[in-house]
């Protein structure tokens, strides 16, 4: 394989409903570091139909071109044509980096493609870096459960390929002002007996914001003791304007639903306050909250490791000390 074919840094761009998901700004925000590592461009792939208009957003955030794929065939995600238009835009372009959000279409489609093309794929990535020396892709993600963080490497072949947890990388601050050349390309869509036909979309309807969106969260762990003490939590969290997650412990014990989950194995957060209440802070928990930017944690052990990352910490039962919290924060807020 003659690696000097293969140049600059893919994006695979996930759109939902003409909406771009915020793992792909963040995926741009790294590609433009390592880019700079390795003295080549960021391109956006943009899939979809009618989706256009798109290609400003993907200009502010750090994408220094854009190709542009929009067909009928694309516009709900279905396996076969994405995995397609992916494989074509590989094939033609070549490029050395192809990265992908790990949501349930990255971790559908990316693995798809690295077959296709014939490369590695390292899923679930939490860290990527350039070796100083080979120039290589360093993709760094939990193994053993989370147990330990194994450093993948894809030398012998090209594009070295990776799916990105989401939150776990930051995005650039973005400049609407920027401007991006545009190229539109298409591969042709004939479709076959791996072509799937949409029937019906039907849509979870929730009033809950994402917690990888929310600016405050209040979280509990075990030492919640039970389900029914997290009204304690969404008692804080109403008053502050925050959302509710949880440990692992809790989502295994069927307490709260996995979307909650802050974690390696559940999301990765980074909101401006996180209150973590009865939870120890195994090192899997602290994984996914500890670039948190302000981090009060609230445990009867004094030597709980979540104490290490902690900016405040109160040594106490969190189910005793979260009503009395959340009545003094209402009284402040009040100004009483």
């Amino acid at each position: 394989m003659d690696f000097e074919n293969y140049k600059g840094i893919f994006i695979f761009v996930q759109q939902i409903d003409n909406k771009i998901s915020g793992v792909s700004f963040e995926l741009l925000g790294r590609g433009k570091e390592l880019a700079e590592d390795l003295g080549t461009e960021v391109t956006a792939v943009l899939l979809g139909f009618g989706v256009g208009d798109l290609v400003d957003e993907l200009a502010g955030y750090g994408a220094d071109k854009v190709i542009l794929i929009d067909d009928p065939a694309l516009e709900i995600y279905t396996t076969e044509p994405y995995a397609h238009a992916m494989y074509s835009v590989i094939e033609k372009y070549k490029p050395e980096i192809v990265l992908y959000g790990a949501t349930a279409i990255g971790r559908d489609l990316a693995p798809r493609v690295s077959a296709r093309v014939h490369t590695g794929l390292t899923a679930d990535c939490m860290k990527l870096e350039i070796d100083a020396g080979n120039k290589n892709l360093r993709m760094t993600r939990p193994a053993f459960g989370g147990n330990i963080m194994a450093t993948i490497l894809c030398p012998d072949f090209r594009p070295q390929m990776a799916t990105v947890r989401p939150g776990v990388m930051q995005k650039a601050t973005p400049n609407f002002y920027a401007e991006v050349a545009i190229e539109k390309y298409n591969p042709g869509f004939i479709p076959n007996h791996r072509y799937v036909e949409i029937l019906d979309v039907i849509k979870r309807q929730s009033n809950k914001i994402d917690i990888q969106d929310a600016k405050i969260l209040v979280s509990g762990g075990r030492g919640m003791g039970g389900p029914e003490n997290f009204k304690l939590l969404n008692d804080l969290a109403e008053v502050l304007g925050g959302e509710v997650s949880a440990s692992r412990a809790c989502v295994d014990a069927n307490w709260v639903e996995k979307d909650i989950q802050v974690g390696q194995t559940g999301k990765t957060v980074r909101p401006n306050l996180y209150i973590a209440c009865g939870i120890s802070g195994a090192i899997q928990h602290l994984a996914g909250m500890e670039e948190s930017d302000l981090i009060i944690a609230i445990n009867k052990d004094e030597s709980a490791p979540i104490f290490d990352v902690a900016d405040f910490g109160i040594v106490g039962d969190a189910i005793k000390i979260l009503p009395v919290l959340t009545e003094k924060l209402k009284l402040e807020m009040s100004g009483k």
